[in-house]
């Protein structure tokens, strides 16, 4: 199964509109976003997408009943830590920041968290995956980019969204 991962898109619409692309020409089964959309009108681009959406908050959402209302059209939006699910039994902990997964209970197989911006795809002590996509947006360190999760394989792939543009035209 091939999972979507993102965060931190801050508004950036033409960066959004890219990250669907490459999930929906992964054939991505679901998308995770880890916080950080930031206002209402980030919600239309992923109304594209093939697949269902599931996200959480990040600190900087500006208006939370409005992202509430506009992601019920393309999934599931809660506060973080969120924990999910995969159709393949894969359980997922969705955060925007790392410390909100401190002392989480239970069992997970894949932690995705976002809010510093840098990628970062990682094992714990206990060999589960962590991921950070780094920022959609691009806006703080230039390189947009978003992760495509392989669950079969644990196989988690950082795609960089300036060659993704590049690639397709």
């Amino acid at each position: 199964m091939r999972v979507g991962i993102f965060a931190d898109s801050h508004d950036h619409l033409d960066n959004l509109r890219r990250a669907v692309e490459v999930f929906n020409r992964a054939e991505c089964e679901c998308v995770l976003f880890a916080g950080d959309l930031v206002s209402t009108f980030a919600v239309p681009p992923l109304r594209k997408l093939n697949c269902p959406l599931v996200a959480c908050f990040g600190d900087n959402e500006g208006n939370k009943p409005g992202l509430l209302a506009g992601i019920r059209i393309v999934g599931q939006l809660g506060e973080p830590p969120l924990g999910y699910r995969a159709a393949d039994g894969t359980r997922f902990l969705i955060a925007h920041m790392q410390r909100q997964l401190r002392g989480v209970g239970g069992e997970f197989d894949v932690a995705v968290y976002g809010h510093t911006h840098k990628p970062r795809i990682h094992h714990d002590d206990h060999g589960r995956l962590w991921i950070n996509p780094g920022e959609t947006s691009g806006w703080t360190f230039g390189a947009p980019s978003v992760v495509i999760l392989n669950t079969g394989s644990m196989q988690a792939d950082l795609v960089r969204l300036d060659d993704a543009a590049s690639a397709s035209t």
